[in-house]
């Protein structure tokens, strides 16, 4: 069996995996960990002409709930305040754009599975 990996490793595999993810579907990634206003968003990237903002949920296992459920509303909120923050530091008020989640499990293996939520919240 594999060491079993910290919380902070284990989502910071999980966001890797999603840029592999996203690439492989031919998104465009803007910029990863965008900071403003005491928060971050996990992912900026194009899908053809929309721009996307992504938020990356990674877990051991279900016990818990799934991923995607802790993305709550006031989360959900936040990561509008920053996307709207992004959009007017780039001038990009008109840009077609919209919210993902990816939902990343991870099994005792170190074996991975993900879920993408497009269009989320």
């Amino acid at each position: 069996m594999k060491k079993k990996l910290s919380s902070q490793a284990l989502g910071k595999s999980g966001e890797e995996l999603a840029q592999k993810f996203l690439k492989k579907k031919k998104y465009r990634i803007i910029t990863q960990g965008y900071r403003l206003f005491r928060g971050e968003i996990d992912i900026i990237a194009y899908e053809g002409d929309t721009l996307v903002f992504i938020e990356v949920k990674t877990r051991r296992r279900s016990q818990f709930g799934e991923p995607e459920e802790s993305v709550t509303l006031s989360k959900q909120k936040q990561i509008q305040k920053i996307a709207q923050g992004f959009l007017t530091y780039n001038h990009l008020e008109n840009a077609k754009c919209r919210f993902d989640v990816l939902a990343v499990t991870c099994n005792e293996n170190q074996e991975y599975n993900i879920r993408h939520f497009k269009d989320a919240f």
